[in-house]
């Protein structure tokens, strides 16, 4: 016959959802399961149910999770009740059920994707490409030249001018469209330079030579004859 002694592994596992006095064993596998999707990262989507003070309110395998209001956007949130109603995704950052604590965010997830797309972009840019940009802020060792969709792109000091300057603010003023070379790209940052272009510029100046038309060119044969007495 079998005994007690027989189910003893069965017995322990399901000590740890029998509850603790406290939880029910439904809440207790609840936070097991949260616990899970913050290890894992696991995106999960939720719908706001609730506004509440600097924040909205979800539901996350039953249990009330609070996502602070600056974590649902990668902007300022100005108006917490446009959001009631809305699907959003979001990750587990905090679960702490003893404090009965639960919290949310979808700022992480939007930053990933934004980043993602941008060295997408930047990895589609070419070194050598030529491109048109705007001076977007002009700081003492350069411009940050924006080349649009989020991206943008360093000119050093170095690299504005043949001549030699004191301050970008000489040559460059914020707004203004410029054009650039690309020069090189390392750890997702972009090197750009204007005074390539105008030394390339200049080169070809140099070697665009104006030659004579080729019957200007010496002396043709009959030139020669016409003047000789037999």
């Amino acid at each position: 016959m079998e005994s007690m002694k027989d189910f003893e592994k069965e017995l322990e596992a399901s000590y740890q959802y029998m509850g603790d006095g406290e939880k029910d064993t439904d809440e207790l596998y609840a936070w097991e399961k949260v616990k899970e999707y913050m290890d894992n990262k696991e995106i999960l989507e939720v719908e706001i149910s609730g506004i509440v003070n600097k924040g909205v309110i979800a539901m996350v395998e039953g249990i009330r999770a609070f996502i602070p209001g600056s974590r649902l956007s990668l902007k300022h949130v100005d108006d917490l009740n446009a959001w009631l109603g809305k699907t959003i995704r979001v990750r587990v950052i905090t679960a702490e059920p003893e404090e009965n604590k639960l919290v949310l965010s979808a700022r992480e997830i939007l930053k990933e994707e934004r980043d993602a797309e941008k060295a997408g972009r930047i990895a589609a840019i070419e070194t050598g490409a030529v491109l048109t940009g705007t001076v977007e802020t002009i700081k003492d060792y350069g411009a940050f030249v924006g080349l649009g969709e989020g991206v943008s792109g360093l000119v050093h000091i170095s690299q504005i001018s043949r001549e030699r300057i004191k301050h970008p603010s000489v040559v460059l003023s914020e707004g203004q469209e410029v054009t650039v070379k690309v020069i090189g790209k390392k750890d997702g940052k972009i090197s750009l330079s204007i005074k390539a272009l105008e030394e390339e510029k200049e080169r070809e100046e140099e070697v665009k030579v104006e030659l004579p038309k080729s019957e200007e060119i010496g002396t043709s044969l009959g030139d020669l004859l016409k003047n000789i007495k037999l």
